[in-house]
């Protein structure tokens, strides 16, 4: 089962816990060389040269370029095939875009950064400390492969949309939501830091109702629409392809799995649950 959300929400986590080659508000991303693709070579262009993490982070760097053989344009392809490579491209932080080349390119960064495959770090840090199973699986693609430190590295993928991506159980993803529920704590121990969670939770000029990914929340649209209408405003949801979903709700501290489920019948689900705790 491919659950891209939780994934995701790892993967970001990751970038904020991993050493930072710069300042988060100074432009641009780690470049030292680490295998192909060149970093160096995928943030060359005048736009790219003004993405930073926060950017990637929140899915507003409309960062330029192939990766994987997958180009930027392919992740949510325009209508018109003309705009694909033609349109003009608004400044880094103000244009929201749920792009998977993009993310794939978050998790190449952070793999270099962390010098090690995104999927050990995630086993030390989280899934083995919340006690997660080690049926887990995370993977790239075919070519997806780096050079890193003198060893061939798998970079993974960030979602299942061209295969790839991470297959998970129900049951970790339950532990995932309890453990971003209570903010990175397990048990006795600080997993991950408090404060990556006020970032991870507030939304973008470019997106009122999205955090970092994969964080959706459940704040009032421009339209003063909620997600999901029976759930707090304080809620949110790791959202995976299908729809696979892991509903967090600190205000009914609450953790909802559900998987496969089609997307207008989210919140009837979660009126249900809600309502029979209260």
């Amino acid at each position: 089962m491919d659950a891209a959300g939780v994934q995701a929400a790892v993967d970001y986590a990751l970038a904020h816990e991993a050493p930072q080659p710069r300042d988060q508000g100074e432009p641009g991303v780690d470049r030292v060389g680490f295998g192909e693709p060149d970093l160096a070579t995928l943030f060359n262009t005048e736009h790219n040269r003004q993405i930073t993490w926060d950017h990637l982070l929140r899915q507003t760097s409309d960062w330029e370029g192939t990766l994987w053989g997958k180009p930027d344009w392919a992740g949510r392809p325009d209508r018109d095939p003309s705009a694909w490579t033609t349109r003009e491209r608004p400044a880094p932080g103000t244009l929201f875009e749920y792009n998977d080349t993009r993310v794939n390119l978050l998790a190449l960064v952070a793999t270099g950064v962390w010098r090690k495959p995104l999927p050990e770090v995630l086993e030390e840090r989280v899934m083995n400390p919340i006690g997660a199973s080690p049926t887990w699986r995370w993977h790239g693609y075919e070519n997806s492969w780096i050079t890193l430190d003198g060893r061939s590295v798998q970079s993974v993928s960030g979602g299942g949309h061209w295969g790839g991506g991470m297959f998970i159980n129900a049951r970790d993803q339950a532990r995932f939501g309890l453990f971003t529920l209570r903010r990175g704590r397990w048990g006795d121990e600080q997993l991950l830091a408090d404060e990556w969670f006020d970032m991870a939770t507030t939304p973008s000029s470019a997106n009122g109702t999205y955090g970092f990914m994969n964080y959706f929340l459940n704040l009032p649209n421009a339209e003063g629409r909620k997600r999901y209408p029976s759930a707090p405003e304080s809620a949110y949801a790791h959202i995976g392809s299908g729809t696979n979903m892991v509903y967090v709700d600190r205000e009914n501290d609450l953790v909802v799995v559900a998987r496969w489920i089609p997307g207008r019948d989210i919140d009837e689900l979660l009126r249900l649950v809600i309502e029979s705790i209260e």
